[in-house]
């Protein structure tokens, strides 16, 4: 176990800093901005999520990763104005509170990768 936090930990540092980085992309159609970026943070979130919990077959990895990158993301979002790295716009709510939904479906979906007991 200790092993799944110990990677669950730059995990999560790597999945906030490029999921910050990448929420902010969008693309035009028909003048209305779509925020791709986002929806591609939250996948590359799941995805790490998931294999932590493959990898490690319990689902703390899977809650580490989630907490920490939800904690670090909403602390960038409360930063004064001017140092803010996440702004309360639609791709900012999209980004901070998937955070939490796609890390519920993840530890819902990582419980089938558990040890039984033999």
């Amino acid at each position: 176990m200790a092993g799944g936090i110990a990677a669950a930990v730059p995990a999560a540092l790597f999945v906030s800093l490029a999921g910050t980085a990448l929420h902010r992309q969008d693309v035009q159609i028909a003048g209305v901005g779509l925020p791709w970026g986002a929806v591609a943070a939250l996948v590359l979130l799941g995805s790490v999520e998931l294999w932590l919990g493959a990898f490690f077959r319990s689902v703390i990895p899977t809650a580490a990763c989630g907490v920490l990158s939800y904690a670090l993301t909403g602390w960038w979002s409360t930063l004064e104005t001017g140092r803010r790295l996440v702004i309360g716009d639609t791709a900012g709510n999209i980004w901070v509170y998937g955070i939490a939904g796609v890390t519920v479906a993840m530890l819902a979906w990582c419980r089938r990768y558990r040890r039984l007991p033999a």
